[in-house]
């Protein structure tokens, strides 16, 4: 079964365009990694002053997960971003939340 990695964003109401142009941008290289499966950048409900985002990726085990977080390609991904569009569009830290799949259909 898969691994599935979310980060939770809260991004101050008003900052969203700024956000996704930084994600619509960015060079993920997720595809050169053992196990990546997909991306989707996820755009919530509002909330009061900000609106929620996650990224959600889902990989073929929590390994291959884990694997990225140590790899160049993270490190490439991630060097930007506390990048001038950012400053201040974000309420705190992204929340991650790790998810190992029990069933599936489809």
């Amino acid at each position: 079964m898969s691994f599935i990695a979310m980060n939770r964003f809260k991004v101050v109401s008003g900052r969203e365009a700024d956000f996704e142009s930084v994600w619509s941008s960015r060079e993920s290289r997720l595809k050169e990694l053992p196990g990546f499966q997909e991306f989707r950048l996820l755009k919530g409900p509002e909330g009061e002053g900000y609106t929620l985002y996650s990224s959600h990726v889902i990989w073929d085990k929590r390994a291959d997960f884990e694997a990225w977080t140590k790899s160049e390609q993270f490190r490439d991904a991630h060097k930007n971003a506390g990048n001038s569009k950012t400053q201040g569009a974000l309420m705190g830290p992204p929340e991650f939340e790790g998810f190992e799949t029990l069933l599936q259909e489809g």
